[in-house]
């Protein structure tokens, strides 16, 4: 008996607490109500997140809207001094579609991953196999590529305002550079955006007054101040804000990334690319086009892929073709494939560089085996304006294999290389790059033969390495003297006279034509050079020298 009195005492203690019918919303639930609605606007002000259910941040929003909105419906009561909440009839339905959506949104996750949507990763990109010879234009003359790095062209565009105190005291230069073509050049330009919070209040009127542009063939950048000031930035705040007044231009778009490019008359405009998901509603993430926002103006205007103007470079970022190359790459043979089997899988290198080429830029990276060796495959050419891909059978040295062979011959003076470029000398693929001090300037430069990584030349100019590759080359088989009359200046002469001169404890060979032209080449390199005499006639191949004195690369007697 004694147990079912305790036993009635605690159900009536329990029907006491909780037997109170759900309360009517009051005054606190409509107070609640307010801050929650000022709370979701200044967030979607202040984050501006895209409209869309195929935005991981919307569904998270989502979510905890509507918990929230659950939360303001509880009625809160008084009691003995001691503050309670009672459910009212709005709250479950709430707490229901809180569930119901977390659910979902975790079953629409699992429905994107690659384990059930292998396939449409792996067919977002359509690979074509490229001829390098023909695809890949010979470089006969290499002192016009770009070989500059993004740390280097920070280095000098930073020196291009750093003489204008007017400039330099309210803004910096971005660290995001894009490549471009520039009427037919390679360029590189950067903007300039506001130096804190403070400085934007008291320039906001004035705007950005221009942008960096930077020449990777010449090392050299140049400020250029627009017509109109740059208003929109991604650097601004407020309404200025780029991301948030393309955002809210566009509200059900999702866009990946903003980057900064010109016309063709020199005009700043942003590329602002939109994503799609093709696996899912989350996976697989690809651009379906771009909006071209004017930030001088504010005006925008979206466009398909395939209705690009010509002029634009950058449609896709190469982080994403590179990823989506890995796709195709990893799991073209199913997703158990690429956990297990690895049969035909193969991946981008660490990393990639650009190539302009043809009005265009492109994407260059290595491809190498999913096993992580220090060889590649091949390699892979990404158009970022159309999205078009080539892949090219060559194996051999993996980038970084290449940035360490070349710095093994510059050891001594602890340079670093860059990361290469390739380029096409007489058919042979070869890795070009720079190699930079300490302060990250350039001090020599490099050549690789991507296949056989062991053959490395290096000089203080261009044409220096390109001298000495050719030499290399010829030495080892790899170029006879009979193919260098193509690519590689050469004439007909007869000596006129031939010296010999010690200079740094090396001797030089210096030979005058009949016509005064000079040709120089190092003793060492070409002993048979002690036969030629005065009145021979000789056919040289040679590299042209801004000094007038051109470089011999080979004789022939």
């Amino acid at each position: 008996m004694g147990k079912q009195t305790k036993k009635k005492k605690s159900t009536g203690a329990a029907k006491e607490i909780f037997a109170k019918p759900p309360g009517r919303l009051g005054k606190w639930n409509v107070i609640a109500f307010v801050v929650l609605v000022i709370g979701e606007l200044i967030y979607y002000y202040a984050a501006t997140p895209a409209i869309n259910i195929q935005s991981t941040s919307f569904w998270v929003w989502m979510v905890i809207s509507v918990a929230l909105v659950g939360f303001c419906t509880l009625d809160f009561t008084v009691e003995s001094n001691d503050t309670r909440s009672v459910a009212t009839k709005a709250t479950k339905p709430a707490a229901w579609i809180v569930v119901i959506m977390i659910a979902v949104g975790l079953i629409m996750v699992a429905a994107s991953s690659k384990l059930f949507c292998a396939s449409k990763y792996a067919s977002l990109i359509n690979i074509e196999d490229g001829d390098f010879q023909t695809d890949i234009p010979e470089s006969r003359q290499i002192n016009d590529i770009a070989l500059m790095d993004t740390s280097t062209a920070r280095i000098i565009g930073e020196r291009a305002v750093g003489s204008l105190s007017d400039v330099v005291s309210q803004y910096e230069v971005s660290g995001n550079y894009s490549t471009i073509d520039y009427n037919g050049a390679p360029m590189k330009v950067a903007a300039l955006n506001y130096a804190g919070f403070i400085k934007y209040m008291n320039n906001r009127k004035n705007g950005i007054p221009g942008y960096v542009l930077v020449d990777p063939v010449k090392n050299e950048a140049h400020y250029i101040q627009t017509e109109k000031p740059i208003v929109y930035s991604p650097s601004a705040y407020f309404n200025k804000n780029l991301y948030r007044h393309v955002q809210m231009a566009y509200p059900t778009y999702i866009f990946e990334g903003f980057y900064l490019e010109l016309s063709d008359d020199g005009n700043p405009y942003y590329i602002c690319p939109v994503l799609e998901s093709h696996a899912g509603l989350f996976g697989a993430k690809d651009v379906k086009g771009v909006v071209i926002c004017d930030p001088c103006t504010g005006d925008t205007e979206y466009h398909e892929v395939s209705d690009v103007p010509h002029w634009v470079d950058r449609v896709y970022d190469g982080d994403l073709v590179c990823q989506k190359y890995d796709w195709y790459g990893e799991l073209s043979g199913g997703y158990w494939n690429s956990v297990f089997g690895n049969k035909g899988c193969k991946r981008t290198t660490d990393d990639y560089g650009y190539k302009v080429m043809d009005g265009d830029v492109w994407v260059y990276t290595g491809v190498t085996s999913v096993n992580g060796d220090e060889s590649n495959i091949g390699f892979a050419l990404m158009n970022l304006r159309t999205g078009e891909s080539k892949y090219y059978k060559v194996a051999g040295a993996e980038e970084y294999s290449a940035m360490s062979s070349a710095e093994g011959q510059v050891q001594h003076l602890g340079y670093k290389a860059s990361f290469p470029s390739l380029i096409n000398i007489s058919g042979i693929p070869t890795y070009i790059m720079v190699l930079k001090d300490n302060g990250g300037l350039v001090k020599m430069y490099a050549l690789v033969d991507v296949e056989k990584y062991n053959i490395v030349a290096t000089g203080t100019t261009q044409k220096d390495a390109l001298a000495a590759y050719n030499k290399l080359l010829a030495e080892n088989g790899l170029k006879s003297t009979q193919s260098m009359t193509d690519d590689i200046p050469n004439r007909q002469i007869t000596v006129a006279d031939i010296k010999y001169i010690n200079m740094d404890e090396t001797t030089y060979v210096y030979i005058t034509d009949e016509n005064g032209n000079v040709y120089k080449q190092d003793f060492s390199e070409n002993e048979e050079l002690i036969f030629i005499q005065s009145g021979d006639k000789i056919k040289v191949f040679y590299q042209e020298s801004a000094n007038g004195i051109n470089d011999i690369i080979s004789v022939e007697r």
